[in-house]
Protein backbone atom coordinates (compact mmCIF):
# COMPACT_ATOMS: atom_id res chain seq x y z
CA UNK A 1 0.00 0.00 0.00
CA UNK A 2 1.50 3.44 -1.13
CA UNK A 3 1.56 5.06 2.23
CA UNK A 4 0.54 8.94 2.29
CA UNK A 5 2.28 11.49 4.47
CA UNK A 6 0.00 13.86 5.00
CA UNK A 7 1.32 17.01 7.39
CA UNK A 8 -0.69 19.39 8.51
CA UNK A 9 2.04 22.21 8.60
CA UNK A 10 1.25 24.67 11.11
CA UNK A 11 2.38 28.04 10.21
CA UNK A 12 5.41 29.00 12.26
CA UNK A 13 4.33 28.00 15.57
CA UNK A 14 1.50 25.92 14.51
CA UNK A 15 -1.39 28.66 14.59
CA UNK A 16 -2.86 27.84 11.40
CA UNK A 17 -5.99 25.67 10.62
CA UNK A 18 -5.91 22.96 8.04
CA UNK A 19 -9.46 22.01 8.32
CA UNK A 20 -10.57 20.15 5.70
CA UNK A 21 -7.18 20.38 3.81
CA UNK A 22 -8.53 17.17 2.29
CA UNK A 23 -11.76 15.69 1.29
CA UNK A 24 -11.23 12.06 0.44
CA UNK A 25 -9.76 9.68 3.06
CA UNK A 26 -6.17 8.95 2.37
CA UNK A 27 -5.32 5.80 1.47
CA UNK A 28 -2.47 5.54 4.49
CA UNK A 29 -1.21 7.94 6.93
CA UNK A 30 2.18 7.94 8.61
CA UNK A 31 1.81 9.11 12.20
CA UNK A 32 4.16 8.45 15.01
CA UNK A 33 2.72 5.20 16.21
CA UNK A 34 3.02 3.54 12.47
CA UNK A 35 6.17 5.23 11.15
CA UNK A 36 8.78 5.54 13.74
CA UNK A 37 9.79 1.84 13.97
CA UNK A 38 13.15 1.02 12.57
CA UNK A 39 16.33 2.50 11.68
CA UNK A 40 15.12 3.22 8.10
CA UNK A 41 12.52 5.44 9.25
CA UNK A 42 14.27 7.07 11.50
CA UNK A 43 16.81 7.60 8.79
CA UNK A 44 14.55 8.99 6.35
CA UNK A 45 12.92 11.39 9.21
CA UNK A 46 16.40 13.20 9.34
CA UNK A 47 16.84 13.47 5.56
CA UNK A 48 13.19 15.16 5.74
CA UNK A 49 14.67 17.29 8.86
CA UNK A 50 18.08 18.63 6.50
CA UNK A 51 15.33 19.17 3.38
CA UNK A 52 13.44 21.67 5.42
CA UNK A 53 16.04 24.10 4.97
CA UNK A 54 15.77 23.88 1.31
CA UNK A 55 12.83 25.97 0.27
CA UNK A 56 13.54 29.38 -1.46
CA UNK A 57 11.71 31.02 1.40
CA UNK A 58 14.13 29.71 3.51
CA UNK A 59 18.04 28.77 3.21
CA UNK A 60 17.99 29.02 -0.83
CA UNK A 61 17.06 32.48 -0.67
CA UNK A 62 15.47 33.68 2.30
CA UNK A 63 19.08 33.30 4.20
CA UNK A 64 20.70 36.04 2.07
CA UNK A 65 17.85 38.49 2.22
CA UNK A 66 18.14 38.45 5.89
CA UNK A 67 21.94 38.28 6.38
CA UNK A 68 23.15 40.25 3.62
CA UNK A 69 20.85 43.05 2.57
CA UNK A 70 21.28 44.88 5.32
CA UNK A 71 25.26 45.04 5.28
CA UNK A 72 27.33 46.69 2.95
CA UNK A 73 27.78 43.81 0.43
CA UNK A 74 24.73 43.67 -1.23
CA UNK A 75 21.88 45.77 -3.00
CA UNK A 76 18.61 44.82 -4.64
CA UNK A 77 17.17 46.29 -7.53
CA UNK A 78 14.92 49.05 -6.99
CA UNK A 79 12.72 47.35 -9.14
CA UNK A 80 12.51 43.90 -7.40
CA UNK A 81 10.13 43.37 -4.40
CA UNK A 82 9.90 46.00 -1.83
CA UNK A 83 10.24 43.78 1.01
CA UNK A 84 14.04 43.44 -0.53
CA UNK A 85 14.52 46.87 -0.70
CA UNK A 86 12.79 47.90 2.76
CA UNK A 87 15.64 45.03 4.48
CA UNK A 88 18.31 47.05 2.65
CA UNK A 89 16.83 50.66 3.28
CA UNK A 90 16.60 49.56 6.87
CA UNK A 91 12.74 50.24 6.95
CA UNK A 92 11.47 46.79 7.52
CA UNK A 93 8.03 46.28 9.24
CA UNK A 94 6.15 43.45 10.87
CA UNK A 95 4.44 42.92 7.75
CA UNK A 96 8.00 42.29 5.79
CA UNK A 97 7.05 38.90 3.73
CA UNK A 98 10.39 37.70 4.05
CA UNK A 99 10.89 37.89 7.97
CA UNK A 100 7.92 36.13 8.06
CA UNK A 101 9.34 33.01 5.87
CA UNK A 102 12.60 33.56 8.28
CA UNK A 103 10.30 32.78 11.29
CA UNK A 104 7.81 30.35 9.57
CA UNK A 105 10.47 28.14 8.45
CA UNK A 106 12.86 28.30 11.63
CA UNK A 107 9.88 26.92 13.45
CA UNK A 108 8.79 24.00 10.74
CA UNK A 109 12.66 23.06 11.29
CA UNK A 110 12.03 22.58 14.71
CA UNK A 111 9.07 21.23 14.57
CA UNK A 112 10.72 18.50 12.39
CA UNK A 113 13.46 18.24 14.80
CA UNK A 114 11.43 18.03 18.09
CA UNK A 115 9.84 14.93 16.08
CA UNK A 116 12.68 13.55 15.39
CA UNK A 117 13.96 13.96 19.38
CA UNK A 118 10.37 12.97 20.86
CA UNK A 119 10.39 9.45 18.69
CA UNK A 120 13.70 8.23 17.65
CA UNK A 121 14.79 7.35 21.03
CA UNK A 122 11.73 4.52 21.37
CA UNK A 123 13.30 2.29 18.04
CA UNK A 124 15.29 -0.89 18.40
CA UNK A 125 18.45 0.30 16.50
CA UNK A 126 22.34 0.29 16.96
CA UNK A 127 23.18 2.86 19.86
CA UNK A 128 25.34 4.46 18.09
CA UNK A 129 23.67 5.12 15.24
CA UNK A 130 20.98 6.40 16.82
CA UNK A 131 22.63 9.32 18.59
CA UNK A 132 24.10 10.08 15.37
CA UNK A 133 20.53 10.73 13.79
CA UNK A 134 19.76 12.26 16.92
CA UNK A 135 22.35 14.20 17.17
CA UNK A 136 21.46 15.59 13.66
CA UNK A 137 17.84 16.23 15.00
CA UNK A 138 19.38 18.65 17.97
CA UNK A 139 21.64 20.18 15.58
CA UNK A 140 19.23 21.24 13.16
CA UNK A 141 17.00 22.74 16.15
CA UNK A 142 19.66 24.67 17.69
CA UNK A 143 20.70 25.88 14.39
CA UNK A 144 17.09 27.09 14.05
CA UNK A 145 16.43 28.60 17.24
CA UNK A 146 19.99 30.70 16.98
CA UNK A 147 18.73 32.03 13.36
CA UNK A 148 15.26 32.80 15.88
CA UNK A 149 17.10 34.88 18.76
CA UNK A 150 20.20 36.25 16.84
CA UNK A 151 17.05 38.10 14.81
CA UNK A 152 14.12 38.32 17.20
CA UNK A 153 15.72 38.22 20.76
CA UNK A 154 13.31 36.50 23.04
CA UNK A 155 11.27 33.96 21.20
CA UNK A 156 8.85 31.17 21.65
CA UNK A 157 10.86 28.29 23.13
CA UNK A 158 8.96 24.65 21.82
CA UNK A 159 10.95 21.39 22.51
CA UNK A 160 8.52 18.83 22.26
CA UNK A 161 5.86 18.40 18.94
CA UNK A 162 2.87 20.02 19.44
CA UNK A 163 -0.04 17.65 18.65
CA UNK A 164 -3.12 19.24 20.21
CA UNK A 165 -4.59 22.96 20.44
CA UNK A 166 -4.74 22.13 24.12
CA UNK A 167 -1.00 22.17 24.50
CA UNK A 168 -0.11 24.68 26.62
CA UNK A 169 2.55 25.70 23.66
CA UNK A 170 -0.05 25.97 21.13
CA UNK A 171 -0.52 29.50 21.41
CA UNK A 172 2.89 30.34 22.97
CA UNK A 173 4.68 33.33 24.58
CA UNK A 174 8.37 34.50 24.36
CA UNK A 175 11.12 32.91 26.22
CA UNK A 176 14.14 34.84 27.25
CA UNK A 177 17.07 35.57 25.29
CA UNK A 178 19.57 33.84 27.54
CA UNK A 179 17.44 30.52 27.91
CA UNK A 180 17.32 30.57 24.22
CA UNK A 181 20.84 30.51 23.96
CA UNK A 182 20.88 27.80 26.39
CA UNK A 183 18.72 25.64 24.13
CA UNK A 184 20.78 26.34 21.29
CA UNK A 185 24.48 25.66 23.26
CA UNK A 186 22.87 22.65 24.85
CA UNK A 187 21.75 20.93 21.46
CA UNK A 188 24.82 21.85 19.80
CA UNK A 189 26.49 20.07 22.64
CA UNK A 190 24.34 16.95 22.07
CA UNK A 191 25.14 16.96 18.60
CA UNK A 192 29.13 17.45 19.25
CA UNK A 193 28.90 14.92 21.60
CA UNK A 194 26.89 12.55 19.09
CA UNK A 195 27.44 13.15 15.69
CA UNK A 196 29.72 11.18 13.09
CA UNK A 197 33.33 13.00 12.64
CA UNK A 198 33.32 14.38 8.45
CA UNK A 199 35.60 11.19 7.68
CA UNK A 200 33.16 8.74 9.40
CA UNK A 201 30.30 9.76 7.09
CA UNK A 202 29.23 7.34 4.52
CA UNK A 203 29.83 8.30 0.91
CA UNK A 204 25.49 7.55 0.43
CA UNK A 205 24.84 10.10 3.91
CA UNK A 206 27.36 13.09 3.13
CA UNK A 207 25.43 16.21 3.47
CA UNK A 208 24.43 15.16 7.03
CA UNK A 209 26.04 17.12 10.14
CA UNK A 210 29.11 15.75 11.68
CA UNK A 211 30.52 16.57 14.86
CA UNK A 212 32.73 19.07 13.75
CA UNK A 213 29.70 21.52 12.10
CA UNK A 214 28.26 20.91 15.85
CA UNK A 215 31.78 22.37 16.81
CA UNK A 216 32.31 25.04 14.37
CA UNK A 217 27.87 26.22 15.28
CA UNK A 218 29.39 26.39 18.92
CA UNK A 219 31.99 28.53 18.24
CA UNK A 220 29.47 31.06 16.59
CA UNK A 221 26.72 30.83 18.96
CA UNK A 222 29.05 31.23 22.06
CA UNK A 223 31.23 34.45 19.59
CA UNK A 224 27.22 35.88 19.52
CA UNK A 225 26.05 35.32 22.94
CA UNK A 226 29.54 37.51 24.32
CA UNK A 227 28.49 40.60 22.44
CA UNK A 228 25.22 40.74 24.77
CA UNK A 229 24.22 41.79 27.53
CA UNK A 230 23.57 38.33 29.29
CA UNK A 231 27.07 37.15 28.05
CA UNK A 232 28.83 34.14 29.90
CA UNK A 233 32.15 35.34 31.36
CA UNK A 234 33.34 31.77 29.68
CA UNK A 235 31.68 32.20 26.06
CA UNK A 236 34.96 33.35 24.26
CA UNK A 237 37.02 31.09 25.87
CA UNK A 238 34.57 28.60 24.90
CA UNK A 239 34.46 29.71 21.28
CA UNK A 240 38.29 29.46 20.87
CA UNK A 241 38.17 25.59 22.07
CA UNK A 242 35.51 24.48 19.71
CA UNK A 243 37.07 26.69 16.95
CA UNK A 244 40.53 24.83 17.88
CA UNK A 245 38.62 21.36 18.54
CA UNK A 246 37.85 21.70 14.31
CA UNK A 247 41.23 23.25 13.69
CA UNK A 248 43.40 20.40 15.76
CA UNK A 249 40.85 17.32 14.28
CA UNK A 250 42.68 18.09 11.44
CA UNK A 251 40.08 16.25 9.40
CA UNK A 252 39.04 20.40 7.80
CA UNK A 253 41.67 22.61 5.88
CA UNK A 254 41.48 24.93 3.37
CA UNK A 255 40.73 24.06 -0.39
CA UNK A 256 44.01 25.38 -2.22
CA UNK A 257 42.17 27.42 -4.28
CA UNK A 258 39.75 30.40 -3.50
CA UNK A 259 37.74 29.01 -6.57
CA UNK A 260 37.73 25.47 -4.90
CA UNK A 261 35.54 25.95 -2.09
CA UNK A 262 32.40 26.72 -4.68
CA UNK A 263 33.44 24.13 -7.26
CA UNK A 264 30.09 22.12 -7.99
CA UNK A 265 32.31 18.91 -8.38
CA UNK A 266 34.47 19.23 -5.71
CA UNK A 267 31.09 19.29 -3.20
CA UNK A 268 32.14 16.59 -0.67
CA UNK A 269 34.65 15.36 1.68
CA UNK A 270 37.20 14.33 0.94
CA UNK A 271 37.73 15.90 -1.90
CA UNK A 272 36.25 19.24 -0.39
CA UNK A 273 37.73 19.91 2.24
CA UNK A 274 36.71 23.16 3.58
CA UNK A 275 32.65 22.63 3.64
CA UNK A 276 31.77 22.07 7.22
CA UNK A 277 27.67 22.06 6.78
CA UNK A 278 26.35 22.90 3.19
CA UNK A 279 22.34 22.65 2.59
CA UNK A 280 22.46 20.00 0.08
CA UNK A 281 21.15 20.78 -3.86
CA UNK A 282 21.46 17.67 -5.99
CA UNK A 283 24.12 16.87 -8.80
CA UNK A 284 21.73 16.63 -11.72
CA UNK A 285 20.86 20.14 -12.69
CA UNK A 286 17.81 19.28 -14.61
CA UNK A 287 15.75 18.08 -11.75
CA UNK A 288 16.92 20.05 -8.63
CA UNK A 289 14.69 22.90 -8.04
CA UNK A 290 18.11 25.51 -6.72
CA UNK A 291 17.62 29.63 -7.12
CA UNK A 292 20.79 30.38 -6.00
CA UNK A 293 22.64 30.77 -9.68
CA UNK A 294 19.89 32.67 -11.04
CA UNK A 295 18.78 34.97 -8.35
CA UNK A 296 22.93 36.81 -8.55
CA UNK A 297 23.04 36.35 -12.08
CA UNK A 298 22.09 39.76 -14.45
CA UNK A 299 20.47 39.35 -18.03
CA UNK A 300 21.16 35.82 -18.49
CA UNK A 301 19.25 34.75 -15.06
CA UNK A 302 17.04 36.76 -12.52
CA UNK A 303 19.43 39.33 -11.45
CA UNK A 304 17.63 39.81 -8.49
CA UNK A 305 20.31 41.62 -6.73
CA UNK A 306 23.49 43.73 -7.18
CA UNK A 307 27.23 44.31 -5.22
CA UNK A 308 27.19 47.04 -3.25
CA UNK A 309 29.55 49.49 -4.85
CA UNK A 310 31.49 49.63 -1.56
CA UNK A 311 32.55 45.88 -2.30
CA UNK A 312 33.38 46.73 -5.95
CA UNK A 313 35.33 49.48 -4.66
CA UNK A 314 36.90 49.82 -1.88
CA UNK A 315 36.88 46.60 0.04
CA UNK A 316 39.79 44.34 -1.61
CA UNK A 317 43.30 45.80 -1.74
CA UNK A 318 46.37 44.92 -3.54
CA UNK A 319 46.81 41.05 -5.28
CA UNK A 320 43.38 39.72 -3.50
CA UNK A 321 42.28 36.59 -5.95
CA UNK A 322 38.65 37.03 -4.27
CA UNK A 323 38.02 39.85 -5.71
CA UNK A 324 37.84 38.34 -9.53
CA UNK A 325 35.73 35.31 -8.20
CA UNK A 326 33.42 37.12 -6.35
CA UNK A 327 32.29 40.33 -8.00
CA UNK A 328 32.31 40.84 -11.79
CA UNK A 329 30.81 43.54 -14.39
CA UNK A 330 30.70 41.45 -17.32
CA UNK A 331 28.20 38.72 -18.67
CA UNK A 332 28.45 35.85 -21.30
CA UNK A 333 24.99 35.36 -23.11
CA UNK A 334 23.94 32.55 -24.96
CA UNK A 335 26.06 32.84 -27.68
CA UNK A 336 29.35 33.87 -26.17
CA UNK A 337 28.73 37.65 -26.63
CA UNK A 338 30.28 39.21 -23.80
CA UNK A 339 28.67 42.39 -21.92
CA UNK A 340 29.50 44.78 -19.61
CA UNK A 341 26.77 45.21 -16.63
CA UNK A 342 27.24 46.37 -13.11
CA UNK A 343 28.76 44.75 -10.47
CA UNK A 344 27.05 41.44 -9.39
CA UNK A 345 27.54 38.81 -6.84
CA UNK A 346 29.48 36.04 -9.33
CA UNK A 347 30.79 34.06 -6.39
CA UNK A 348 28.14 31.07 -6.67
CA UNK A 349 28.59 29.30 -9.77
CA UNK A 350 27.61 26.40 -12.14
CA UNK A 351 28.92 25.62 -15.37
CA UNK A 352 26.26 23.27 -16.18
CA UNK A 353 23.67 26.02 -15.12
CA UNK A 354 21.11 26.55 -18.16
CA UNK A 355 20.07 30.00 -18.74
CA UNK A 356 17.04 31.18 -16.91
CA UNK A 357 16.43 27.83 -15.12
CA UNK A 358 15.69 27.49 -11.81
CA UNK A 359 18.05 24.62 -11.41
CA UNK A 360 21.74 24.48 -10.32
CA UNK A 361 23.67 22.00 -8.36
CA UNK A 362 25.24 24.85 -5.90
CA UNK A 363 25.34 23.92 -2.09
CA UNK A 364 24.04 26.65 -0.13
CA UNK A 365 27.13 27.04 2.50
CA UNK A 366 26.42 27.11 6.15
CA UNK A 367 29.99 26.60 8.04
CA UNK A 368 33.34 26.42 6.28
CA UNK A 369 37.12 26.25 7.72
CA UNK A 370 37.96 29.41 6.26
CA UNK A 371 34.94 31.16 8.67
CA UNK A 372 36.48 28.74 12.11
CA UNK A 373 39.98 30.25 11.23
CA UNK A 374 38.65 33.73 11.22
CA UNK A 375 36.67 32.97 14.63
CA UNK A 376 39.60 31.86 15.97
CA UNK A 377 41.05 35.07 15.80
CA UNK A 378 38.15 36.98 16.78
CA UNK A 379 37.93 34.75 19.81
CA UNK A 380 41.59 34.86 21.05
CA UNK A 381 41.41 38.79 20.40
CA UNK A 382 38.49 39.18 23.14
CA UNK A 383 40.60 36.93 25.31
CA UNK A 384 44.02 38.70 25.27
CA UNK A 385 44.42 41.69 22.62
CA UNK A 386 47.93 41.53 22.91
CA UNK A 387 48.71 37.90 21.70
CA UNK A 388 50.00 37.97 18.73
CA UNK A 389 48.86 34.69 18.23
CA UNK A 390 45.33 35.80 17.43
CA UNK A 391 46.41 36.94 13.97
CA UNK A 392 47.61 33.73 12.71
CA UNK A 393 43.92 32.32 11.75
CA UNK A 394 43.29 35.68 9.91
CA UNK A 395 46.91 35.47 8.20
CA UNK A 396 46.29 31.78 6.80
CA UNK A 397 42.80 32.89 5.58
CA UNK A 398 44.90 36.10 3.69
CA UNK A 399 47.68 33.73 2.48
CA UNK A 400 45.10 31.45 0.76
CA UNK A 401 44.06 34.66 -0.91
CA UNK A 402 47.78 35.70 -1.92
CA UNK A 403 47.70 38.59 0.79
CA UNK A 404 50.92 36.77 1.90
CA UNK A 405 52.73 40.16 2.04
CA UNK A 406 50.12 41.99 3.82
CA UNK A 407 50.57 39.61 7.19
CA UNK A 408 48.57 41.39 10.35
CA UNK A 409 50.70 42.09 13.52
CA UNK A 410 50.48 43.94 16.61
CA UNK A 411 52.78 46.64 14.85
CA UNK A 412 50.20 47.86 11.89
CA UNK A 413 47.11 46.74 13.83
CA UNK A 414 48.32 47.71 17.30
CA UNK A 415 44.37 48.24 19.00
CA UNK A 416 41.48 45.92 19.09
CA UNK A 417 39.61 48.38 18.16
CA UNK A 418 41.69 48.37 14.76
CA UNK A 419 41.87 44.68 14.91
CA UNK A 420 38.19 45.03 14.74
CA UNK A 421 38.14 47.04 12.15
CA UNK A 422 40.53 45.03 9.97
CA UNK A 423 38.29 41.59 10.71
CA UNK A 424 35.29 43.16 9.44
CA UNK A 425 37.27 43.95 6.02
CA UNK A 426 38.77 39.87 6.55
CA UNK A 427 34.99 38.84 7.23
CA UNK A 428 34.06 40.49 4.15
CA UNK A 429 36.54 39.54 1.91
CA UNK A 430 36.05 36.30 2.51
CA UNK A 431 32.63 35.45 3.65
CA UNK A 432 31.08 38.02 1.95
CA UNK A 433 27.04 37.07 0.42
CA UNK A 434 27.02 33.77 2.36
CA UNK A 435 24.37 34.81 5.04
CA UNK A 436 26.58 36.31 7.72
CA UNK A 437 26.66 40.15 7.55
CA UNK A 438 24.24 41.43 9.44
CA UNK A 439 24.74 38.87 12.24
CA UNK A 440 28.49 39.42 12.20
CA UNK A 441 28.23 43.55 12.37
CA UNK A 442 25.88 43.37 14.89
CA UNK A 443 27.85 41.08 16.91
CA UNK A 444 31.30 42.98 16.22
CA UNK A 445 29.89 46.69 16.80
CA UNK A 446 29.50 48.00 13.72
CA UNK A 447 26.18 48.01 12.42
CA UNK A 448 25.11 51.33 12.76
CA UNK A 449 28.69 52.55 11.68
CA UNK A 450 28.36 51.02 8.46
CA UNK A 451 25.19 51.48 7.54
CA UNK A 452 25.83 54.89 7.88
CA UNK A 453 29.55 55.17 6.13
CA UNK A 454 28.66 52.63 3.42
CA UNK A 455 24.96 53.00 2.68
CA UNK A 456 23.81 56.35 4.37
CA UNK A 457 21.54 54.79 6.38
CA UNK A 458 20.76 55.70 10.15
CA UNK A 459 20.09 52.50 12.22
CA UNK A 460 18.05 52.75 15.38
CA UNK A 461 19.08 50.59 18.13
CA UNK A 462 15.87 49.03 17.79
CA UNK A 463 16.65 47.88 14.73
CA UNK A 464 19.24 45.39 16.40
CA UNK A 465 16.19 43.19 16.11
CA UNK A 466 13.94 42.07 13.76
CA UNK A 467 10.33 43.26 14.52
CA UNK A 468 8.04 40.09 15.12
CA UNK A 469 5.81 38.90 11.99
CA UNK A 470 2.46 40.32 11.56
CA UNK A 471 0.66 37.28 10.97
CA UNK A 472 1.94 35.27 14.46
CA UNK A 473 0.69 38.22 16.33
CA UNK A 474 -2.48 38.46 14.74
CA UNK A 475 -3.19 34.62 15.93
CA UNK A 476 -1.35 34.12 19.16
CA UNK A 477 -2.03 37.12 21.60
CA UNK A 478 0.44 35.61 24.10
CA UNK A 479 3.17 37.47 21.55
CA UNK A 480 4.30 40.64 21.86
CA UNK A 481 6.19 43.01 19.17
CA UNK A 482 10.01 44.36 20.02
CA UNK A 483 9.96 47.52 21.06
CA UNK A 484 10.09 50.19 18.37
CA UNK A 485 7.96 48.20 15.82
Amino acid sequence: MKKIYILCALAGLGLSSCKKLLEEKPVGILTDQNFYLNAADAQSAVVGALSQLQPQAYYQRTVYIMGELSGDGLVPLLTQNQERIDMYKLTYTAQNIEINNWWVNSYKLISRANDIIANVPKISMDAAAKNNLLGNAYFLRGLAYFDLVRSFGDVPLITHPITSKDDPDFSPSRTAANKIYAQVISDLQFAETNCLTEDKIAAANKGMVSSGAASAMLARAYLQRASTAFADPADNQNALNACNKVINSGIYKLMPNYSDVFNCDLKYFPQQTEHIFDVQFGNNNTTTQNIIVRMFTPKNGSGSFLANPYMANQIYFGADKRKAWNISNSVVDAKGVVSSVPFYISKFRDPQWVLNSNNSRVNWLVLRYADVLLMQSEAMNNLNPSDPAKFNGMNTVRDRAGLTASHLDLTNTPTPSAFIDTLVKDRARELCIEGHRRWDLIRLGRFKQIEQQVNGFTAQDFQLLLPLPQPELDVNKNLKQNPGY
